[in-house]
């Protein structure tokens, strides 16, 4: 990282003297998005480690957040480079903190960090900046990102969206063919302000270095395949193949079937019994008792498109010697909001993502557009999963299944042109962790200043 910090650096040092050329200013575009976000989530029943109902417990929030976004051009010449910032701003207008009846069975908030009393803070802020160089079709980027890759995928379900600090390097210079590289060091959670390291689910020790590499290959139209490499260091070691293919029907009617397998096994210090014994270790069931990870898992998705309508079934399978993971904050960052993480699954969903060892998920979704009844704008979904044979460190198997629904409308005309208003209830319930129900309400609005 030093190194490519210092040569990028470089490179902007010489571009300095054409910042103002072609391509910097005049491909800029800065957007402010205004989201105001509440939050009712109520733990109906809550597990303890034997699966004794412990407490129940209810957590109401609202805020407001304000997220601007600068992107720059670049500047002419064989090497252009740029610049993009991202502030953040969330503000609380009622609510958060801990909930429960006693101390000890006080969770935290949802929407923001929590202050040394274990009360929400009224606002917090973050400013992150990323320096970007391009050739040809090759862009690297260095500083704040958000990465969507199918070993990594930012969180973007609160106030403020969660971001990591590391490079990235993009290439296009082949046809049908984009490539993919580079470092993850440290991770913002979406309801803190606080860099930390990387870790699993469960872990306590931090790793400064999630590696990684892939492509994505478009064989021909309709049909896509993928290779991705991860390799989150003292942790695990992840493999993952895709495929899509998108078939055409008849007029307005499609399928398209989603294939992903993800090979995940142990990496230094979780390799060996001392190094889990540190805290390098995955939570919930391994085939060991001490938190290997070891992991296989597969999905098949079918979504039949037609007109208005759109209906998606689908299939999980985890194998049953550890926990399906990616990288996240672990336990690093306590009550401070670093929870939450993203996982490139189709059962990722509103409250739970069915990737417990030995889970077999069955999954469906309707979505229907009320543009083809005449509402433009107006888009609704139902979905249910149901997980099974979930391994415990108990006698027997369990079970979970999640139900949820989703209300999205885009204002389409009038002073109010462009807000979306999304209503997203959901209900799990589960023999593993708590029983919840969940209601948000967002409202959002971009901005463009130019």
């Amino acid at each position: 990282m030093k190194y490519s910090s210092q040569w990028l650096a470089s490179l902007l040092a010489a571009g300095a003297q054409t910042a103002l050329a072609n391509g910097f200013i005049e491909d800029s575009k800065i957007d402010l998005n205004l989201r105001n976000f509440y939050f009712n989530n109520d733990n109906r029943e809550s597990q303890d480690q034997i699966g004794k109902k412990a407490y129940s417990g209810q957590n109401e929030e609202w805020g407001q957040a304000f997220i601007l976004t600068a992107k720059s051009g670049f500047t002419q010449g064989t090497v252009g480079v740029g610049v993009d910032a991202l502030g953040t701003f969330g503000m609380r207008l009622d609510g958060g903190g801990r909930v429960g009846k006693s101390d000890l069975e006080r969770t935290p908030g949802q929407l923001f960090p929590l202050d040394s009393d274990g009360s929400a803070v009224q606002n917090f802020s973050r400013l992150g900046l990323t320096v970007k160089a391009k050739i040809a079709q090759t862009e690297i980027r260095h500083g704040t990102l958000q990465p969507r890759l199918p070993i990594l995928v930012s969180n973007d379900g609160r106030l403020l969206p969660q971001t990591f600090e590391g490079t990235q390097l993009t290439s296009q210079d082949f046809d049908n063919l984009t490539l993919t590289g580079g470092l993850i060091e440290q991770a913002t959670g979406r309801s803190s302000s606080d860099r930390t390291g990387l870790a699993v689910s469960g872990g306590s020790q931090a790793s400064n270095h999630l590696w990684f590499g892939g492509a994505d290959w478009q064989v021909k139209p309709g049909l896509q395949a993928q290779y991705y490499y991860a390799n989150l260091e003292d942790y695990y070691r992840q493999h993952f193949l895709g495929l899509t293919r998108q078939l055409p029907i008849s007029e307005g009617q499609s399928l398209k079937l989603d294939l992903r397998y993800f090979r995940t096994t142990s990496d230094g210090a979780n390799a060996s019994a001392s190094g889990r014994a540190q805290g390098y270790l995955v939570n919930g069931y391994s085939d060991d008792g001490q938190g290997e990870i070891d992991n296989h898992t597969w999905s098949a998705a079918l979504t039949h498109n037609y007109g208005a309508h759109s209906v998606l079934m689908g299939y999980q399978q985890v194998s049953d010697k550890s926990n399906f993971v990616q990288a996240n904050q672990g336990s690093l960052d306590g009550d401070k909001g670093a929870g939450g993480v993203s996982v490139y699954l189709l059962t990722d969903r509103q409250l739970h993502n069915f990737t417990r060892a030995g889970e077999r998920t069955r999954f469906a979704e309707y979505s229907y557009d009320f543009a083809g009844a005449g509402v433009p704008g107006l888009k609704a979904s139902v979905a249910y999963l149901k997980g099974t044979n979930i391994q415990t460190s108990q006698q027997g198997q369990r079970k979970e299944w999640e139900r949820d629904f989703r209300l999205d409308y885009t204002i389409q005309s009038g002073p109010l042109q462009g807000v979306n208003l999304s209503w997203r209830n959901a209900s799990l319930r589960s023999e593993t962790v708590a029983d919840t129900d969940q209601n948000r309400f967002i409202t959002s609005y971009s901005l463009p200043f130019f």
